[in-house]
């Protein structure tokens, strides 16, 4: 490994791309520390204890925790994510979009400057929004998180927070053009692994004040491994479809009589359905926050974490969300025209409808294993936190909680960090840009990360 990153080094574009990206980064991080002006940050430091768990938290943790603070980057790249989200769903519906994403380069660029559009819309109501809620919102204590509020600080709140979103956009466009790997993702890759010292330190500290022994922390330590592993397996993971082309001769020539393959991919939805469940699971705790109406605070306590409930409605949303976004995101019928038309067939299966079904099918069968998969890395910290409160369900809650291991019910009470769903994002990312490395190293007769076989990432 120390020999491929030497050789990194050693090209002149791959060098400049490289430290053009840890540069951008670095200029990321600094904006970060820039605090919005005309807010307290006891105050807010003490309003965002709170929160833990609803979906302020959620948004917290893809801003690179950027909103708890309360940066300039508060809105981090979400608002770019949301567009993104919204002109993906809209092509299926909008013809005119879908004939945009069927004209090659001119049409996705002409997607990218609506997505920006979008993204400059969403910025300007969620930076308005958040600027009256500071002015409102009082910290338990009741002390006010806008010691001076009114149309000034309102203003200034909506042109800096928008401002730094654009910002975060531009800086990603430049890392996509310009660095190396995926910019947007790396910018949520940078702002969640930034976290990840303060959290080892914190397990490690457990250590001297007696809440951490030894044995669970070497426990956690496997565990977090196995979980990596896992990911890097699974993202790999393919099923790929035969596919053949019939001879044609065109002139003198003669084309076609191949053989190759149609990868699905086991995790076609990415990260996109957990940030989708864990949208919707968190609104109901949110809503009950900030209303203070007790019955609706007494059913947002069964979707705190660690309540039967909560983990059941979170893996359901999972589930249904990975089947919703593959279908948006791959088109059988879409794929089975163009094999059609290019003169591909899948062998044993007659080209048009039954092509389709039989590619609708195996993607059902392989997203069915993507969702559960999905599903248990998201639940699995919560699971190590807290448990599962089973003494709350009905009839059979006490014979439960008498009977199960203490570590099911009551978790390992410990701040596990490394959250399933960081560690997809970050080992994702990592293997994308990887492959972007490895490429360019192979391109040029390196020989990169992996000397037997090619590194993979999850679209490769």
């Amino acid at each position: 490994m120390i020999q491929s990153i030497r050789n990194i080094f050693s090209i002149p574009e791959l060098r400049k791309r490289v430290i053009f990206t840890l540069l951008l980064l670095a200029v990321y991080r600094i904006g970060a520390q820039v605090p919005n002006p005309g807010i307290s940050s006891e105050a807010l430091a003490e309003f965002w204890q709170a929160q833990k768990g609803t979906i302020f938290g959620f948004i917290d943790l893809f801003s690179g925790r950027n909103m708890s603070r309360m940066t300039i980057f508060a809105l981090g790249i979400m608002p770019y994510i949301s567009a993104s989200i919204i002109l993906q769903l809209l092509t299926v519906v909008w013809p005119y979009l879908e004939r945009l994403s069927k004209e090659g380069e001119l049409g996705r660029k002409k997607i990218t400057q609506y997505t920006r559009y979008g993204t400059l819309f969403i910025c300007l109501i969620q930076a308005g929004g958040i600027s009256v809620f500071l002015e409102t919102v009082r910290t338990p204590g009741g002390a006010p998180i806008v010691p001076s509020p009114g149309w000034g600080f309102k203003f200034l709140t909506v042109l800096t927070l928008t401002t730094g979103t654009v910002f975060i956009m531009w800086l990603g466009e430049q890392i996509s053009q310009r660095g190396i790997g995926n910019g947007i993702s790396l910018i949520i890759f940078a702002g969640i692994v930034v976290d990840f010292p303060r959290g080892l330190f914190s397990v490690l500290s457990g250590l001297r004040t007696g809440n951490m022994d030894p044995l669970r922390l070497i426990f956690l330590l496997v565990l977090m491994l196995a979980v990596i592993a896992i990911i890097v397996f699974v993202e790999r993971g393919q099923r790929r479809i035969p596919v053949s082309y019939a001879k044609r001769v065109v002139g003198r020539r003669v084309y076609g009589g191949q053989s190759t393959h149609l990868p699905l991919r086991v995790n076609t939805g990415g990260v996109i359905p957990i940030i989708f469940a864990a949208s919707i699971i968190t609104i109901p705790q949110t809503i009950a926050q900030m209303s203070k109406i007790p019955f609706l605070q007494s059913i947002a306590e069964q979707f705190n974490i660690g309540m039967p409930l909560y983990n059941l409605f979170y893996v359901a949303a999972i589930i249904f969300f990975t089947y919703f976004y593959v279908s948006i995101v791959f088109n059988p019928v879409d794929v089975a025209d163009n094999l059609r038309k290019y003169g591909g067939f899948i062998p044993g299966i007659r080209p048009g409808k039954n092509t389709s079904d039989f590619i609708d099918t195996t993607l059902s069968r392989i997203t069915l294993i993507g969702a559960i998969y999905l599903a248990a890395i998201a639940i699995l910290p919560e699971f190590l936190i807290t448990g599962i409160k089973v003494q709350t369900l009905p009839f059979v809650g006490d014979f439960l909680e008498a009977n199960l291991p203490r570590w099911f019910t009551q978790g390992l009470n410990v701040d596990f960090y490394f959250g399933g769903t960081s560690i997809l994002i970050v080992v994702g990312v990592a293997m994308d840009t990887l492959q972007q490395i490895e490429a360019q190293l192979v391109m040029r007769h390196y020989d990169g990360f992996m000397r037997r076989t090619r590194l993979r990432g999850r679209r490769g």
